[in-house]
């Protein structure tokens, strides 16, 4: 009890001190669990002789991974998703399988074992790379969308790796594996050492292979079926019950259940919770099922990552340094060049590939998991396994300076596009509209369509040719550049919107406007509110934040359903906005630019009077609203 009691909390300090500074330092929380099992392991000494047992426990963790994967994946999001689900990313998988596998084998290496590291550089890494894609605000361009794709294609991949590697087995390999782990499949605790079950897998094995075949599709049928009708008696009866933890143990045993029967009858059981995830996806009690399991996966998933920490064999990278580059490096720039030429062949935009190329071209986590059944099944030897793991740690922590690559090219194409040249404006409007966004789209239709011109200028020359195809007249060229302004009729315009993605450009655009013109009246987006007191200061007339008058109607929604008459909550709505707007110029005065409003007192001691005010003056909207009614005798 005392060794597991100081093990434990080695563990937990290690990811406790080193993972939410790998996050903070923006590296992701994988990459913060392999540091601290390397601290742990290589480094200090203080883990290693345990890490084959924990591992067994933790690869557990995978199983729940692709359950809660498939709770997400409903067949209709799965069919409308399929073009690029499958195509991008069956063709990334393939190909790179293919491509490495080959590789391997002119290297030397045995057909099977060359096929498994191929398998295993498949994959990259979804935790890492959907976390820097949130990040850096990239998951709804179309770079970052067919990234998505490919990540959820490679999780979906992961099923039938698993299930094909028993089927690569060295006879020379796998009785040292045997011996080794004392278990044939690492993911899963061997029936055998359960006397409970052992007369059961006993039973299994003994059948012919017609009974066995019957089995194993009846197994299949009835993780189906179970899921689908019976799981939602059970939940309901548990429910009833009204015992929290209740629903943890059903969750844990739907999981459980299904791992096990999937192991007795020979198959994957990672392939059983998938199955069995994809068909409670359209479950009411599907947000339940990710809320109980979730904890769990999540730690068991860290507890593997540190465990693959602790075994990276730091000898043999010292010992091989030129080997292990190579490698890592050779690994890198064979995926680049398959998903280069698959996004060609998709058509993505230059910027999108570069981060589709950049974005994927690591190794991933699931490859850690098929190292450890490839060796423990007896596909791969042991020095090729902690190679193939040195090379997936080494290629997933070059990741951020594959994404400062991409950010750096990224510019360098923005840059290209500028220099093309703009259109040649012919004609001149009473209203220039700078952008032509989703939010400029809105102002140009409603001012076009009650009979005013307008100009519109847009960066960006795919929105602008759409436009076209629809009939809306718009030029091409960067919006702060002041002879398109001029080219424009800034000079005879009555109205400027600036409606710019860029902040920066906003304020620029608002500055040369402003400078240039006293009468102009100008109105402008913002993003929040110190770029509200950016463009006051610039000199925008009227500033619009974007996502405040939307957010203003749903608080007016909330109120109508808290019992206030529509006309309440509408008087109510218009007083908060009124107040709001003379809040944000009073604000305006005190703020101080390049400094953080929280470290501004003077802002801070307004902001709170101001609040107070506001709420004084809305309970006494609702007091003339509602009038008192007079004391009866």
């Amino acid at each position: 009890m005392e060794s597991f009691l100081l093990q434990a909390s080695i563990y937990l300090g290690a990811a406790v001190l080193v993972v939410p500074l790998s996050i903070r330092l923006g590296l992701g929380s994988v990459l913060g669990y392999l540091t601290a099992g390397i601290l742990m392991g290589p480094v200090m000494g203080l883990a290693g002789a345990e890490t084959a047992d924990l591992q067994h426990v933790a690869e557990f963790g995978v199983v729940l991974m692709l359950f809660l994967i498939g709770l997400e994946l409903e067949p209709a999001h799965l069919w409308d998703m399929r073009k690029r689900l499958f195509g991008m990313g069956g063709l990334q998988v393939g190909l790179t399988i293919a491509a490495l596998a080959g590789a391997l084998f002119m290297a030397g290496e045995q057909w099977q074992v060359a096929l498994a590291l191929g398998m295993i550089g498949a994959m990259s890494s979804t935790a890492i790379v959907l976390q820097t894609l949130a990040e850096k605000n990239l998951m709804g361009t179309g770079g970052g969308r067919a990234v998505f794709s490919v990540l959820l294609a490679q999780d979906l991949a992961v099923v039938p790796i698993l299930s094909i590697m028993p089927l690569l087995v060295l006879p020379e390999i796998a009785t040292l594996s045997a011996e080794t782990f004392g278990v044939t499949n690492p993911t899963t605790v061997a029936p055998h050492d359960a006397g409970l079950a052992e007369p059961l897998v006993h039973f299994v094995q003994g059948l012919p292979a017609w009974a066995m075949t019957t089995l194993t599709l009846a197994v299949v049928v009835a993780i189906v079926l179970v899921g689908h009708y019976v799981s939602r008696p059970i939940f309901r009866f548990v429910h009833a019950a009204r015992l929290p933890e209740m629903s943890t143990f059903v969750s844990l045993l739907l999981v459980l259940g299904i791992a096990f029967l999937m192991v007795l009858v020979g198959l994957s059981p990672a392939l059983g919770t998938f199955v069995a995830g994809v068909v409670l996806a359209n479950s009411e009690f599907r947000h339940q099922l990710e809320a109980d399991l979730q904890p769990f996966k999540g730690l068991l998933m860290g507890l593997f990552f540190m465990t693959v920490g602790v075994g990276v064999n730091f000898a043999l990278m010292l010992r091989e340094p030129l080997t292990i580059a190579a490698w890592t490096f050779g690994l890198i720039a064979i995926k680049a060049v398959i998903l280069q030429v698959i996004a060609r062949l998709f058509r993505l935009k230059p910027r999108g590939r570069v981060l589709f190329t950049l974005g994927l071209a690591q190794g991933g986590e699931f490859g850690f998991l098929v190292i450890s059944v490839a060796r423990s099944e007896g596909t791969l030897p042991i020095v090729a396994g902690q190679m193939a793991q040195l090379v997936i740690s080494l290629s997933m922590l070059l990741t951020p300076l594959l994404f400062l690559a991409f950010d750096f090219i990224a510019k360098r194409l923005a840059g290209r596009v500028l220099e093309q040249p703009a259109d040649a404006i012919d004609e001149k409007g009473s209203v220039i509209i700078a952008g032509i966004g989703r939010f400029g789209q809105v102002v140009n239709r409603l001012v076009r369509h009650s009979g005013v011109p307008t100009v519109v200028l847009d960066a960006d020359p795919g929105m602008i040719e759409t436009m076209r195809r629809f009939g809306v007249k718009g030029y091409y060229g960067d919006p702060s550049r002041p002879e398109l302004l001029e080219a424009a009729g800034l000079s005879e315009a009555r109205v400027l919107v600036v409606t710019v993605d860029d902040p920066v450009k906003a304020v620029q655009i608002v500055r040369f406007a402003r400078g240039r013109r006293d009468d102009l009246h100008i109105v402008a987006r913002a993003r929040d509110r110190v770029h509200v007191y950016e463009l006051y200061q610039a000199g925008a007339n009227d500033i619009v934040r974007e996502t405040f008058d939307s957010s203003l109607r749903a608080g007016r929604y909330v109120l109508e359903n808290m019992g206030f008459s529509d006309y309440e909550a509408s008087a109510l709505s218009k007083a908060y906005f009124r107040m709001d707007r003379s809040a944000m110029r009073d604000l305006a005065e005190l703020w101080v630019p390049g400094q953080p409003v929280d470290q501004n007192p003077a802002y801070v001691e307004r902001a709170k009077q101001l609040d107070r005010d506001l709420e004084t003056a809305l309970i006494d909207e609702i007091y003339d609203l509602r009038p008192m009614e007079p004391e009866k005798d």
